[in-house]
């Protein structure tokens, strides 16, 4: 199982940039999950895959091909790049920008949209992490901070997001 490190990242993005702008295109990602937590908050030092959103449709065919040959051209796995969270994002909240080059955008999701994303999830310990990570970069008390990330819970998982975020609302002592 191959471990993606931030500098991995950041050399692979660059380049499916290049590859993009070779052809006269800029590719606007929005990444989820792991990544995020690598390269937007140093939270951990490595991530199994680079989660992301295509956000033109259009493009998604491109994308995918530009992703084959940086894997390739690395000796990666050909899915190191994907769009297998997409099914955790209920809506496209924008974020801040956490990677540009020439050729290539990559976007997070707001704050509130990654904790709903990572509590609907919560499978193990690193989605646990990450919840506490991303919880301590959001301001107000519980109430408010649980008003905006309801909105962008995955469907069916309300009950096990609302009891994941009771737990680490009152096991998190840097928090509140």
């Amino acid at each position: 199982m191959t471990l993606l490190r931030k500098d991995e990242i950041v050399t692979a993005l660059q380049r499916l940039g290049e590859l993009a702008q070779a052809q006269g295109q800029t590719i606007e990602l929005m990444a989820v999950g792991g990544a995020v937590m690598v390269l937007a908050y140093n939270a951990r030092l490595s991530t199994h895959d680079v989660d992301v959103f295509i956000v033109a449709p259009k493009e998604a065919q491109v994308v995918r091909e530009l992703a084959r040959q940086v894997a390739q051209e690395r000796d990666w796995p050909e899915d190191w790049l994907n769009d297998g969270a997409k099914g955790f994002l209920i809506g496209l909240s924008e974020g801040e920008t956490i990677f540009t080059s020439p050729g290539i955008v990559v976007r997070r999701p707001a704050l509130a949209q990654l904790l709903a994303m990572k509590l609907s999830a919560w499978r193990d310990d690193v989605d646990i992490a990450d919840a506490r990570r991303l919880l301590q970069e959001m301001a107000g008390d519980q109430a408010t901070i649980w008003s905006q990330v309801k909105p962008y819970l995955v469907p069916g998982q309300e009950l096990k997001a609302s009891y994941a975020f009771l737990d680490l609302w009152e096991t998190s002592d840097d928090i509140h």
